[in-house]
């Protein structure tokens, strides 16, 4: 088994944890398993959209998703299983990965959609964390 678990959730998007947390839960194991759960708050990436936010909008965003968070594990995560949440800003892709080292797990639980057409030309967050994570990955599809 694996000792540290990192679990990616979108805390709008059931179907971006509704089968990786179980995944995540029994990969753990039994005992001494400790889970992370991140949550990503993208960034505005150009400093010009940032100016159209009020001064803050950062802080209050992160407390309010940290909040959110939270309510979330209490809600579907286990009270006998450790567990820390962690909310990030930044891009998905590029906070999960360096989470992870950060946090020193042994693997990442994600769950991704099925692939379309617009996947395979952009490539989305799940394909860019498999191709780059030095930690085993674990892709659990949705449906």
């Amino acid at each position: 088994m694996y000792k540290k678990i990192l679990l990616p959730v979108d805390l709008s998007a059931e179907h971006s944890w509704a089968k990786a947390l179980p995944t995540a839960l029994r990969l753990a194991g039994p005992e001494d398993g400790v889970l992370h759960v991140v949550t990503v708050v993208p960034d505005f990436g150009m400093s010009v959209v940032g100016t159209f936010f009020e001064k803050g909008y950062e802080d209050k965003a992160l407390t309010h998703v940290g909040e959110e968070l939270k309510a979330w594990v209490a809600q579907h995560v286990p009270a006998d299983v450790e567990v820390h949440p962690h909310v990030l800003l930044g891009r998905v892709y590029d906070e999960v990965i360096s989470a992870a080292n950060r946090l020193d797990v042994d693997a990442i639980v994600l769950a991704s959609h099925r692939p379309e057409l617009s996947d395979y030309l952009i490539g989305p967050n799940a394909a860019r964390i498999v191709r780059h994570a030095r930690q085993s990955v674990f892709v659990v599809r949705e449906g």
